[in-house]
């Protein structure tokens, strides 16, 4: 899957030129095959989204360009950032289970009206309003923002419904093969044209669907909605290209689902379904904390992705349903058959063919870029 699988990056409209909210901090989604758009090399670390062809985001430079921090501190500090964010997102199914007995779909939007909240606080000690206002007022972010709202709707009320009705070992699964979800995008989406060891990777996916839904008895539909359902949110955010920073979309999505959300908790609340003030302080101010936990893993996300390559990036990603899988096998001791181990190993096999094209093609990058520079200097 080459590097621009979800299209170039679209230039700044006016409006949103001067964005300057959290500078850095960026809604990415890494995948394996990122880094053949990025160069290791560089002097400054590319932040792409889903399949994205990279954009300098700042922040890291050469010793002695006046970053005033050493590379190697500002790489440990990246990849601190990055554990930081994707162990919170493998541990989310521990705080969903903490959760319980609330329903997924309370769940989900109690995390959209308090993330909203916690969004509108952030923007307010920032300054950002103007920001947000402008992003708002263009059609060409607001559209594709209030589609992306609806998918990661989707995904969450997905990924929750799996983690509280014991399918969290399915929702790993969904993260998993979220990769060779974007290079289907690629193919059939953008008529890009694969690698060898891609299509070699693709295939062996469908084998370990064909495993699991032998395994399962029939589809593993929650793993596919939730690959296909944050493949395509990748796809439409990388759409917006650079126009807006992560605080400012994460808030013109939650605002696009708030009076979904704040309907769905009064008519729980109605209906005595609701659990958010039935259960104690605890209970209430856990539900509540959902708005910081929603932001603080993309925020720390962003943190990491403006101080590494997409290389280190790419590999990182795996840490999450990693921990979920390992969570859903310890925690919740659910039930591993030998045909589903067979499908994950298949499935991990794909992913390790993925990384290593993306590694090989990232060094023929880096390459082929420095032997640019030395032409052009000669």
């Amino acid at each position: 899957m080459p590097g621009r699988l979800y299209g170039r990056s679209h230039g700044n409209s006016p409006r949103l030129r001067n964005i300057a909210c959290l500078r850095g901090v960026g809604d990415n989604v890494s995948t394996p095959d990122q880094i053949a758009a990025s160069s290791p090399s560089s002097s400054q670390p590319t932040t792409t989204t889903v399949g994205g062809g990279g954009q300098r985001t700042g922040g890291v430079g050469k010793p002695g360009t006046g970053s005033g921090k050493p590379v190697r501190s500002e790489s440990t500090a990246g990849i601190l950032f990055g554990i930081g964010a994707y162990g919170l997102w493998g541990l989310l199914p521990l705080y969903f289970f903490v959760l319980m007995p609330a329903s997924a779909v309370e769940i989900v939007a109690n995390r959209i009206v308090w993330s909203l909240i916690f969004c509108a606080l952030l923007i307010t000690i920032t300054r950002a309003w103007r920001v947000f206002g402008a992003a708002v007022k263009d059609r060409t972010v607001f559209g594709p923002l209030a589609l992306a709202a609806g998918l990661i709707a989707i995904n969450w009320l997905t990924y929750t419904f799996g983690v509280t009705t014991g399918h969290a070992v399915e929702t790993s699964l969904g993260y998993f093969i979220n990769p060779l979800v974007s290079v289907l995008l690629g193919v059939f989406v953008l008529k890009e044209k694969l690698r060898p060891l891609q299509w070699a990777a693709v295939g062996i996916g469908f084998v370990a669907v064909g495993v699991l839904t032998f395994s399962y008895g029939q589809l593993p539909w929650i793993a596919l909605i939730l690959a296909f359902s944050f493949g395509l949110y990748g796809f439409v955010k990388k759409r917006v290209g650079p126009k807006v920073d992560a605080l400012t979309s994460l808030s013109v999505e939650t605002v696009v689902l708030a009076p979904f959300a704040a309907i769905t908790m009064v008519v729980l609340g109605v209906t005595g379904v609701q659990t958010l003030t039935t259960l104690g302080a605890g209970h209430f101010w856990l539900l509540v904390a959902s708005g910081v936990i929603t932001a603080v893993p993309l925020l720390f996300f962003g943190a990491s992705a403006r101080r590494l390559p997409m290389t280190t990036i790419g590999l990182l990603q795996y840490f999450a349903p990693v921990l979920q899988f390992v969570v859903a096998l310890t925690v919740f001791n659910e039930t591993m058959t030998t045909a589903r181990w067979i499908g994950f190993c298949v499935v991990w096999l794909a992913l390790i063919l993925l990384t290593i094209d993306m590694l090989r093609t990232a060094r023929k990058n880096s390459v082929l870029k420095k032997k640019a520079r030395l032409a052009a200097a000669q």
